[in-house]
């Protein structure tokens, strides 16, 4: 993605809480709907969709910073979980996310890994942008599971 450019989605309504999310051409549409009892939980919820951006983009900066230094850390994985609570209105927020990122690899078989864990986060576009309002905190852990950040 450059500066300036513009993402586009558009939502259809299928039935009751249930939308086509069409991201536009060779992409797939996707089937977004709320968990009961508002929808049938036939998709993913909107709270999932935005856990899984910011695991997604925090997993593409992970894995582009190591292949700048020319590592190989695959198959990585993540967990995102969003936690939902009332704010001081009572109204449904997420509170905050924490993402778990796992490397494929160990962490002494990977050169750099200091300097790319000190600053992978900062070119992450969707979770700096999420981070301004919902507090997001993130971990690394190596494929022994040793935890890195």
């Amino acid at each position: 993605m450059s500066e300036g450019e513009k993402q586009t989605v558009r939502l259809t309504q299928r039935r009751d809480y249930q939308f086509e999310v069409d991201f536009g051409a060779g992409v797939p549409a996707l089937l977004a709907d709320e968990p009961a009892p508002l929808g049938q939980g036939a998709g993913p919820s909107p709270v999932q969709l935005l856990a899984a951006a910011v695991g997604n983009c925090l997993s593409d900066s992970l894995l582009f910073a190591l292949r700048k230094f020319k590592q190989r850390p695959e198959p990585m994985s993540a967990e995102v979980t969003a936690e939902v609570g009332r704010n001081a209105e009572g109204r449904l927020r997420v509170l905050g996310i924490t993402a778990s990122l796992t490397l494929g690899a160990p962490a002494d078989t990977i050169e750099h890994l200091d300097r790319v864990l000190g600053q992978f986060e900062a070119f992450c576009t969707v979770t700096q942008s999420v981070g301004q309002g919902i507090p997001v905190r993130v971990q690394v852990f190596d494929a022994h599971g040793l935890q890195l950040k």
